[in-house]
């Protein structure tokens, strides 16, 4: 019953995530995946067919872009995903929200 719980409230925070990881800078799905990984702790491990159809959504959003680059060597064409001006617009009014929820619940959990 807990991985229910748990499932559903990561799944609501996802595109934050992703919209938040690449403010820095231009990244690939697999490193994304990665990043996301390490920075929770290990508490998001997503596989592939959860990230792209993010991807996808906030591409057609037009929150990010993504371009591919060349094959290099033995290197393979990859696709980065970059963040747009609309992207980091949304991203800040998301985190306002996100943090406005966090102090409501933080307040209801203190009882």
């Amino acid at each position: 019953m807990n991985d229910k719980y748990e499932r559903q409230m990561k799944k609501g925070v996802l595109d934050m995530i992703v919209l938040k990881l690449l403010a820095s800078e231009t990244k690939y799905g697999y490193q994304i995946i990665q990043e996301m990984k390490e920075k929770s702790g290990e508490v998001f491990l997503l596989k592939d067919g959860t990230l792209y159809p993010i991807l996808y959504r906030l591409e057609d959003d037009g929150l990010i872009v993504g371009k591919w680059s060349e094959a290099m060597g033995k290197q393979v064409a990859r696709k980065y995903y970059e963040i747009t001006g609309a992207g980091r617009q949304a991203l800040e009014e998301i985190e306002a929200v996100w943090r406005r929820i966090s102090i409501g619940i933080s307040k209801i959990m203190e009882d």
